[in-house]
């Protein structure tokens, strides 16, 4: 009994697998031949600002629904019970704030990079310090998601682990450096429904199998799986309430606020509006995921009770589990075990294609379009195609890089959690304290990240030398592009309360993203006003977002004019609508951006004539003054 145990895939398993990877590449391929045939940078990585508000948003949704989340949530609920569920809390505000504050400053300034919006705030050096952490994020990240589900996989029914690797990744580099923006926002919608139907698929004759629905809450009610509100403010508890639904909020806010491959699907919205509504429809699919991942946990424990596959040694890890229970609910059903391993892969392919193509853009935008201003839009189409090809076979490489190190895995998704956090801090910094500077930007940012990698790794050391057995280790359960899970599960441990550097190392994962971002805001001001803080005239108009001025209400006006938080709204070049909209932007005519950076950046000048002279073409009939009129109400009514 105690070896591992194969179940094999049958014909009409490999075939609905087969028809995944054959859509997704058709829909690339469909993308490079029509419409304007991804001849401009500004289609290939931005889907010529033409999205509307639903592909956007399951796109948004599928990003960050990998392989690694589909597999980690039931295990996650069947090893611990639905305390996990209360994340779904956090997910009202960590997707109002972006709604309401980070999109509509990046949707108005007219960026093609989050991290633009960095050398406009403050200057080119904190830029480049955004985007080199981003990148190295990215790269490491991607790799896993690759690799994570193809092993899991071999493992469990003895696909072959390489022949899956090679497939996602070749066909997924395929479409996204033929196709751009849009190939990967449509494949990631076509991606969403085949994940909602696997899932769908492993509930319903899972649960039917159990007995029914009411059978399955029965026994997780026996069995004490159905918990209840866990109001314990410890931070070092793994999951309560709080860490749940507050630590989560940061977790979304680096996800959905900051993350270029998220910030990048805004941008490419039709208009503002678009943009908004495409986070509000987010997030009724969110908890709709979120229950499906919870109710797949509840059936496979009331099918396996308290002795699992784990226990009695058929699988290795908790997401090895996952996959042995859907081999054997199927397991007389052909062709639906190929339905959820097309399901887990669609998680990878919408992850890793969102990936290649954020990482092109970053790549040309900030670190290549700067030094080389006179760049022909053919030159640049290319090159942006050849970054994603490049992209594409890097995260080849770092598969292969993970598959050597083995047990590193739960180190490289620690490293994604750690840098999130960071860089959420880095934006907050910018976007609410008009006193910041560029100094205090840099130090807060390194210091930020010595202060993740310092309790990361510190946290890994002390689990290991913990010596735990190995066989308990938990993959993240649900890498969405910020956690990133050291979670090692071990009941067998007495409960003694760690003190000093231990209880910092032994801080809840869910607590990072807050705890990183609040080292980078404090150090970043306290740096600012030693060297000397910014003057409201320095600031380029639109960057900040007038939260302070509205908070600090109460402090003499002298104060408030030392912290420069007096007339956050007053710009050099006031307009007529100021009146509407709560803090004047980049003027919205035609070559308003244009004209908004020549302020600050002249050397960008040549770069965005280009752009501008598009955008006079092509976006602004499509975006009307009145309705940012209206969204700048809108706005104001919901913020203040």
């Amino acid at each position: 009994m105690g070896n591992v145990v194969l179940m094999h895939f049958t014909t009409v398993d490999y075939i609905i697998f087969a028809l995944l990877l054959v859509a997704s590449t058709g829909i690339g391929l469909f993308y490079a031949f029509s419409g304007g045939r991804q001849r401009t940078t500004q289609e290939f990585l931005m889907a010529d600002r033409s999205m509307s508000c639903l592909p956007v948003s399951l796109s948004l949704l599928a990003t960050f629904q990998s392989a690694v989340a589909i597999l980690g949530a039931p295990s996650e609920v069947y090893t611990f019970g639905t305390q996990y569920w209360f994340l779904g809390c956090s997910y009202f505000l960590g997707l109002l704030i972006p709604a309401h504050v980070f999109i509509p400053i990046l949707y108005r300034l007219r960026l093609s990079s989050a991290y633009e919006y960095l050398e406009l705030r403050f200057n080119k050096t904190v830029r480049i310090c955004g985007t080199v952490t981003f990148i190295f994020q990215m790269v490491i990240y991607m790799g896993v998601v690759l690799y994570a589900p193809a092993l899991a996989l071999n493992a469990v029914t003895g696909f072959d682990l390489w022949g899956a690797v090679l497939a996602m990744g070749l066909v997924c580099t395929l479409y996204t450096a033929l196709g751009g923006l849009k190939a990967v926002i449509w494949t990631d919608v076509f991606q969403t429904v085949v994940m909602f139907a696997g899932q769908l698929a492993v509930i319903v004759v899972g649960a039917s199998q159990a007995g029914g629905m009411a059978e399955v809450w029965r026994k997780a009610v026996n069995g004490s799986r159905i918990s209840g509100l866990d109001l314990n403010p410890d931070p070092l508890e793994r999951h309560t309430f709080w860490t749940l639904g507050v630590g989560g909020v940061f977790l979304m806010l680096a996800l959905y606020g900051v993350n270029q491959a998220q910030v990048q699907r805004y941008l490419s919205s039709r208009t503002e509006r678009e943009a908004v509504m495409s986070c509000y429809v987010v997030f009724p699919c969110q908890q709709i995921v979120l229950c499906l991942g919870c109710l797949m946990g509840l059936v496979m424990f009331a099918r396996y009770g308290e002795d699992s596959p784990l226990d009695k040694g058929y699988v290795k890890t908790n997401d090895q589990m996952v996959l042995y229970f859907v081999m054997d609910v199927f397991k007389d059903l052909p062709g639906l075990a190929g339905l959820f391993v097309a399901c887990l892969f669609s998680g990878a392919l919408s992850t890793i294609s969102s990936a290649f193509n954020s990482l092109a853009t970053v790549t040309m935008e900030d670190l290549i379009k700067p030094h080389f201003p006179n760049m022909t839009e053919a030159k640049a189409t290319l090159l942006s195609k050849g970054l994603a090809l490049v992209y594409g076979l890097v995260c080849l490489a770092m598969a292969y890089l993970a598959s050597i190190m083995g047990s590193v895995l739960q180190a490289a998704f620690s490293i994604f959690g750690m840098v999130g956090g960071p860089l959420l801090g880095l934006f907050c910094l910018g976007m609410f304290f008009p006193w910041a500077n560029s100094t205090g930007a840099v130090v807060g940012l390194v210091a930020g990240l010595a202060m993740a990698f310092w309790i990361g790794i510190g946290s890994f050391v002390m689990r290991m030398s913990d010596s735990i057995p190995l066989n308990t280790t938990a993959l993240p359960l649900f890498d969405n592009m910020t956690t990133a899970v050291m979670t090692m599960v071990n009941a067998t441990t007495p409960k003694l309360r760690p003190s000093g550097v231990q209880a910092l190392y032994s801080l809840s994962y869910m607590w990072y993203s807050a705890h990183n971002s609040t080292v980078v805001v404090v150090v970043g001001l306290l740096v600012s006003l030693l060297t000397g803080p910014m003057k409201e005239k320095d600031l380029t108009p639109g960057t900040v977002f007038p939260v302070l001025g509205t908070l600090l209400f109460f402090l003499p006006e002298r104060y408030r004019e030392k912290l420069c938080c007096v007339t956050p709204l007053s710009t050099p070049h006031e307009s007529k609508d100021t009146t509407a909209q709560p803090y004047q932007m980049a003027r919205k005519d035609g070559n308003g951006a244009a004209l908004c950076k020549e302020d600050t950046v002249t050397e960008d000048k040549e770069m965005e004539s280009d752009r501008a002279q598009t955008e006079e073409e092509d976006v602004e009939p499509r975006t009307p003054r009145p309705s940012c009129k209206l969204t700048g109400q809108t706005v104001e009514e919901t913020v203040f």
